[in-house]
């Protein structure tokens, strides 16, 4: 590896429609969408550090929507408000939530659906003057 570049973290998430799934993960984290690899790839990045890579399975090797435990969490500002701002910006998107927005001892946080189905918690801490 040269020194001109280091390592990157990601997650990586297939999806029947990247693009659309990606302007979505775009709108919720207010990040920009970069173009991937190829044409069915895109990416953007988390907060923090990271990033999000977002991609069509390849038809020869699809990949079955499947219910697990994982979760991607992102962790959001602005506490309870800043958290409802983006719920109300993944519903309008097509993301279902699956309960009431609620306080725990590290902040706020819900748990939705994304448009495909794909677990996601939104963390938010109070924002500290």
């Amino acid at each position: 590896m040269s020194p001109l570049t280091s390592p990157t973290v990601g997650l990586v998430l297939a999806a029947d429609d990247p693009e659309a799934l990606a302007r979505f993960y775009g709108s919720v984290c207010l990040a920009p969408l970069q173009a991937g690899l190829s044409a069915s790839h895109w990416r953007l990045p988390l907060p923090g550090s990271g990033w999000l890579e977002i991609y069509a399975p390849s038809r020869s090797r699809p990949l079955a929507r499947q219910r697990g435990r994982l979760a991607l969490a992102i962790q959001l500002s602005g506490g309870a408000s800043g958290l409802q701002a983006a719920v109300e910006r993944a519903q309008a998107q097509g993301a279902a939530l699956l309960e009431p927005l609620r306080q725990e001892p590290f902040g706020w946080e819900a748990w939705l659906n994304d448009p495909e189905g794909n677990a996601l918690l939104l963390i938010a801490r109070e924002t500290r003057e």
